[in-house]
This record gives structure tokens, C-alpha cells and sequence, in this order.
């Protein structure tokens, strides 16, 4: 089944999630020295935060008790030498909460994960969806947020539910139920340079891949498109 044309991607990766916590903090913790700001929230990014299930129930719970819910970072001047503390507060949620709400972090793009996700396998032919429904599978470093797997689960099983129901109302009959799984795995962290180091092996992998010759007449654009995705 060709299903390259149904492959698209979203502009939000970790790197977004790093500087989206960064600004958060810069707002209220004058004590982080200027020039570790961008490694000092990228180090709280990777230690504390998480994806809630509700982000307004997260922040009542945060103020209801400040002090269960907020963490403290230990930083080391590289000038100075001196400590520095950072209190962890709703940065630990909001953070990753960009890849369902996008539009906390960039105005010009509302289209959460979730959303995308199913808009790409609505994409593909009818005889196959129940089953890409049913793998969805994880990888990169910036799926391992603990809560990810069973967030994205949810809201994707949501989107579902509500085009069934839709559909039993015009046409009166009860569709079969579409269960939808996420994998999570071992290889989640590495499984993108894992599945590029099996493709690069593989006997056929240079009659894909562009060469020198090519990427320097064309330029970095050709990195875009390749033949495997019959994109081109």
C-alpha cells in the first residue's frame, strides 16, 4: 500500500519544548545566570516535566498546593561557581503541552499532535486505518514525557468516538468500535537513528538516497524529498 503522500510532519520538536520552558522561567527567576538559560531549562525540561491529562485540573492542583506539586533545580554558576536555585512549578506540564495545544508556543499553528494524527490516517485508504489505529507507534526523545503515550491515546481515541458516533447518527446503524493503541518501547528514545541505520543498510538503500553531487547542485531543499516516499 503506497502511503507516502499521507506522511506530513508538525513544526514542534523538543528543541521548541526547551525554549517554550526557557521564556517561562525567564519571566520569574531572576537568579539564572543569562547565559545558562537555554542549558538550565533544557536540563529542568528533561528531569521534571510531564504531560497532564487535564491542563486545568493541573494548574488547580498546583495552586490549591504549591508546595507537594513544585520542585526545586540546583544549578552551578559556570562563572562564578557559585549554586543556584530554580523553583519547578507549571513549567513541568506546560511544557510538554505544546504538542497538544501548539498554540501556546506559536500563535500561527493550532493543529495538536492528536489532530494530526488522525488526520493522517484518514488520509489513507479505508482497508487499512482500523489497523494503523490500532500501532501508533512511538519514537524520539521528546515521546518519552511520562503521561505522552496515554495522553496522545486519549485524545486520538476522542477524535474517533466522536466520527463514529457522527456516522451512527446519519446513517442509523451502529459502526464497529476502532481501539486505539500507542506503543510505547524500548527502542522508543533511538528508534528514529535506529530505523535510519536498518535503512542504510539495506542493499537498495543507494538507489534512494541522494548523493554529494546532488545535494550540492540542488542544496539543502532536496533533504525534503526522496524517491522511497514516491514524493518526488
Amino acid at each position: 500500500v503506497d502511503l507516502g503522500s499521507s506522511i506530513k510532519h508538525i513544526p514542534i520538536s523538543g528543541r521548541d519544548i526547551t525554549y517554550f520552558v526557557q521564556s517561562l522561567l525567564r519571566e520569574r527567576e531572576p537568579t539564572i545566570p543569562p547565559e545558562q538559560s537555554l542549558e538550565t531549562a533544557k536540563a529542568i525540561k528533561e528531569r521534571y516535566c510531564y504531560v497532564c491529562p487535564d491542563i486545568a485540573k493541573e494548574f488547580s492542583k498546583y495552586d490549591e498546593d504549591p508546595r507537594k506539586n513544585y520542585l526545586q533545580y540546583t544549578g552551578t554558576n559556570s562563572v562564578t561557581k557559585k549554586t543556584f536555585n530554580v523553583d519547578v512549578g507549571h513549567e513541568r506540564f506546560l511544557g510538554p503541552e505544546i504538542f497538544f495545544s501548539p498554540e501556546f508556543s506559536n500563535p500561527e499553528y493550532n493543529t495538536s499532535l492528536s489532530k494530526l494524527i488522525d488526520d493522517i490516517i484518514q488520509d489513507c485508504p479505508v482497508d487499512v486505518r482500523r489497523k494503523l489505529y490500532g500501532n501508533i507507534v512511538l519514537s524520539g526523545g521528546s515521546t518519552m514525557f511520562k503521561g505522552f503515550d496515554k495522553r496522545l491515546k486519549r485524545d486520538v481515541q476522542r477524535l474517533v468516538d466522536a466520527r463514529l458516533r457522527e456516522s451512527e447518527e446519519l446513517s442509523k446503524h451502529k459502526p464497529e468500535p476502532i481501539d486505539v493503541k500507542v506503543v510505547a518501547h524500548a527502542m522508543q528514545r533511538y528508534a528514529v537513528w535506529f530505523g535510519g541505520s536498518l535503512a542504510a543498510s539495506t542493499p537498495n538503500f543507494y538507489e534512494v538516497c541522494h548523493t554529494r553531487k546532488e545535494y550540492e547542485e540542488k542544496g539543502p531543499s532536496i533533504c525534503r524529498y526522496n524517491a522511497v516516499f514516491n514524493l518526488v
